[in-house]
């Protein structure tokens, strides 16, 4: 089997502009913390996933070009040319080992990823990230910014709305958050911990962000929006950016840089 092919670092540059353009141009985006993200090396920025904006959100307000991993399908989609000129990785959710193989190839050439650890658009609260952040940061050995996203769904759109001209949005990186402690421990077992570690510290923030801005979360999930903002599960609308776990996350790195 041929190995996965990595991104080039030159297509999230241009497109983190093309991103800040729509961000602050747009958008009424304040962009709080940036400097929490580090300046050089790996990095993994882990935000909570509330509708369609949040992708260009990241790509945009994120201070370094950020590779996201993005459902397969909108690599398919008439703007799939755009995730493939910026960088992107496509995620299937029937088998996303390839997607987590790409990003940790990323990670070890020390660049920027960016996932959503709840896997789909909806309350966005980050009480539900699973593990393929954790699993990449226990193989990468990289610290795991949290990222507040707010603003880009209000309590009864749907979730591939785009929020309208000048909406007010936040989005605010908090303190880098290192796996220190699990040296020792099983790879399954070390994952299992940085999954409930990165999860809480990933819902602290969120909630504490919303709490002091007063933008707060959406009080409906993808479950109660009806057709309109259907797709939370059902794969048709969904980013599901950590994707990867549909597959589950693979016991041991799959390439090398």
């Amino acid at each position: 089997m041929s190995a996965p092919r990595i991104p080039r670092p030159v297509g999230p540059g241009w497109g983190r502009w093309v991103g800040r353009a729509i961000a602050l141009g747009f958008w009424n985006t304040r962009i709080v913390g940036a400097e929490n993200v580090p300046k050089t090396g790996p990095v993994i920025v882990a935000a909570n996933h509330l509708g369609l904006a949040d992708g260009p959100l990241m790509i945009g307000c994120t201070p370094r070009g950020t590779h996201i991993l993005v459902k397969v399908e909108l690599f398919r989609s008439p703007i799939g040319f755009l995730f493939r000129l910026t960088g992107q990785i496509p995620v299937d959710r029937r088998n996303g080992r390839p997607a987590l193989a790409v990003a940790l190839a990323l990670l070890q050439r020390g660049r920027v990823v960016g996932i959503f650890p709840e896997g789909y658009r909806g309350r966005g609260d980050g009480s539900t990230a699973r593990a393929g952040v954790a699993w990449l940061a226990v193989h990468s050995g990289a610290p795991v910014v949290p990222v507040a996203m707010l603003g880009t769904r209000r309590t009864g759109e749907g979730v591939g709305r785009i929020p309208g001209f000048r909406r007010r949005l936040h989005v605010e990186f908090g303190e880098p958050v290192t796996l220190e402690g699990l040296e020792g421990l099983p790879r399954r077992e070390a994952v299992a911990a940085a999954q409930e570690r990165l999860r809480a510290a990933l819902a602290d923030h969120v909630r504490t962000v919303a709490e002091r801005t007063g933008l707060g979360l959406p009080t409906d999930g993808p479950e109660g929006l009806g057709a309109s903002g259907s797709g939370g599960r059902d794969g048709t609308d969904a980013d599901d950016a950590d994707g990867a776990d549909a597959a589950g996350a693979p016991s041991e790195p799959p390439v090398r840089p």
